[in-house]
């Protein structure tokens, strides 16, 4: 089981963070910034899966990303805001950046018969019940520590990108695992979630 969790910056100027899983719970993170460095370590990899922090759809009934209409939200995006997830929606700002270049690398990724899914690792930590890295990167390496990860995330310098491309890796491990929730539907786009533990 190899696994590759991507936190895709909207800009190529900024930070994308990578983490590869394999079947340990050892993790190696890197931090990119192109599109080239990023398909140029997932095909290196070739994981069993790719997990990436970005929207890779558009909600039903917008042509494209820069099209001006009332609809703003999928049904994933719904969905998550009835679980009292907090969510940008894919129209919003630079949001738009964002979906565009993750909807792009899913197009490249499929071309070579990956197999991609969008995770939401905010989302995520919420529902494992870590610590968002608005509340400190610190607290949350160490939850992601507590969680059972090894290797980079044991580096006290490693990104806050880093951080959420990991628990992107985790999802798609669950995903595998057949531990998931799948949001929204297969025509407009599915959002992978970890499915809760029952009390």
């Amino acid at each position: 089981m190899k696994v590759i969790g991507i936190d895709l910056a909207g800009s190529p100027n900024h930070v994308t963070g990578i983490c590869i899983l394999n079947g340990t719970p050892f993790c190696k993170t890197f931090a990119v910034h192109n599109d080239e460095d990023i398909l140029g370590t997932v095909l290196k990899a070739r994981p069993d899966v790719i997990s990436i922090d970005a929207p890779l759809s558009l909600p039903r009934g917008r042509k494209s990303i820069d099209q001006k209409d009332t609809h703003h939200f999928r049904k994933c995006d719904l969905e998550l805001r009835k679980m009292k997830i907090r969510f940008f929606p894919v129209t919003l700002g630079p949001m738009r950046m964002l979906t565009a270049r993750g909807m792009k690398l899913k197009e490249q990724f499929e071309k070579y018969r990956l197999n991609v899914i969008e995770s939401y690792p905010g989302g995520a930590q919420d529902i494992l019940r870590m610590p968002r890295k608005q509340k400190g990167i610190e607290r949350l390496r160490k939850a992601l520590i507590k969680f059972g990860i090894k290797g980079d995330v044991e580096k006290k310098y490693i990104t806050h990108d880093e951080l959420d491309a990991i628990t992107c890796a985790i999802v798609g491990r669950m995903y595998l695992q057949k531990k998931y929730l799948a949001l929204g539907d297969k025509k407009e786009g599915l959002m992978i979630m970890p499915k809760p533990k029952v009390k």
